[in-house]
């Protein structure tokens, strides 16, 4: 009897553990519309183990996603002595296909052969739809994967992001310059052991690339933000109004009108370490889209002065200026300079508008300590210093230089009693 529970324990927790691994997840993701093409490393350098080490992990971290056209769509490409395709991207179009494939896969063995199968995926990536966000995840264990730099760089001039996992004794420098920015979050060094610790990161950087609906921040400043988005009009079906405003503060909401074919647009004049929210309606009289929306904070502002620069100097003079030129933000410019080390220290103040300014009355052949303060109108103050010489005096000029006229002398010289030598010299004018 004890025998037969022990039995029936067991069965349940294989069925619980063999559920846990075959379900999609409730919450299946269906936010997501891309091309990913798997690069698998199926040369002999992997190992039987790490091969179906990486084959697992690849079925992990794919199965959240809505899979087949106007969703996610996953394509096989093996690395050996000759690529393998083993299915293109329109093969599977549900979990349970692609999931049986990827469990039926057999390693190539072979040499690691990456360029040759590199062209077979360009050809499968630039053939289809190119708004079409495109990955391209490369599982290797980065050894002697070749010369892939060429065929990696005209992928990513073709718009396809590549993402790299590698096992630690892979070739780190060779990836770094494969995948595509930002590194910390598609390039992944990892023991074989551990790979699992990744799959919830990776799969995060693969769905902020193909996120059918997203507005994203590309580029900040301090009084500017680049914000970008995936098209869904065209020129003659509608157009885009975008909208924003700070948060927390009270202000007007400023909209702009884009035409059909923008994909990006460039918000200006705003104010730094300031949270925006914005928001981007597509209008079309065809059918209703979505309103997409994004919360950044600009950089704070750059004080300045960050350079100082000392030019035309003389022997009583030296001009010095300073940058950037911020006029709005800065109250009043102070020079302060005196002779180095000890010297009295003398103060010029100057207004926000300028940014330079002669010295005057200085020492010749003398090393001055210049220092440039800005104030600004938040309060704050920075300075930055330079050190700047004079040049020497100049010799007086010849006032009175009167020329005689000599005769033909004969000159001796000698040491002791003998002379050691003797000279001659005809001149006509000594000064």
């Amino acid at each position: 009897m004890r025998g037969f529970l022990l039995r029936c324990v067991f069965l349940w927790a294989m069925l619980q553990r063999s559920k846990t691994q075959s379900a999609v997840p409730a919450t299946a993701l269906n936010c997501c519309e891309g091309d990913v093409l798997l690069l698998l490393d199926s040369s002999g350098s992997v190992a039987n183990r790490e091969f179906s080490r990486l084959l697992h992990f690849a079925t992990i971290l794919l199965r959240p996603f809505s899979l087949g056209r106007g969703h996610v769509r996953v394509g096989l490409l093996q690395v050996g002595t000759n690529p393998n395709l083993e299915f293109g991207l329109d093969v599977h179009n549900n979990q349970e296909s692609l999931q049986k494939a990827l469990q039926s896969v057999s390693q190539l063995q072979g040499d690691t052969n990456t360029k040759a199968a590199l062209r077979v995926a360009q050809g499968l990536l630039t053939e289809t739809d190119e708004n079409m966000p495109k990955v391209l995840l490369w599982l290797t264990d980065g050894v002697e994967p070749g010369d892939v730099g060429g065929a990696m760089a005209e992928l990513k001039a073709q718009g396809v992001s590549v993402l790299a996992v590698s096992t630690v004794h892979g070739n780190y420098q060779v990836l770094q310059r494969a995948v595509t920015p930002p590194l910390e979050s598609h390039l992944y060094s990892v023991d074989i052991d551990d790979i699992d610790i990744i799959t919830e990161d990776l799969r995060e950087a693969i769905i902020k690339i193909i996120r059918a609906e997203r507005l994203r921040v590309v580029d900040l400043t301090s009084h500017s933000a680049v914000l970008q988005w995936r098209p869904v009009l065209k020129a003659d079906s509608g157009y885009y109004e975008i909208s924003y405003n700070s948060l927390g503060k009270a202000g007007p909401e400023t909209k702009r009108t884009l035409s059909g074919n923008s994909s990006w647009v460039e918000l200006t004049n705003l104010q730094p370490d300031t949270t925006y929210t914005a928001a981007l309606h597509p209008e079309s009289n065809q059918r209703l889209f979505n309103t997409l929306s994004v919360n950044f904070t600009t950089l704070p502002d750059v004080l300045g002065p960050t350079v100082v620069s000392v030019s035309d100097s003389g022997s009583r003079q030296i001009r010095v200026s300073w940058g950037p030129l911020q006029p709005a933000g800065v109250q009043r410019y102070t020079v302060e300079y005196g002779a180095f080390p000890s010297g009295e220290v003398l103060t010029v103040t100057l207004p926000s508008q300028q940014n330079s300014t002669v010295l005057t009355g200085l020492q010749p052949g003398t090393q001055y300590l210049v220092t440039v303060s800005a104030l600004h109108r938040n309060g704050k103050e920075r300075a930055m210093s330079v050190r700047a010489c004079t040049q020497e005096a100049a010799l007086p000029a010849l006032s009175d230089l009167h020329l005689i006229p000599v005769e033909h002398r004969r000159c001796s010289s000698g040491r002791g009693e003998g002379l050691c030598c003797t000279a001659e010299r005809h001149t006509d004018w000594l000064s």
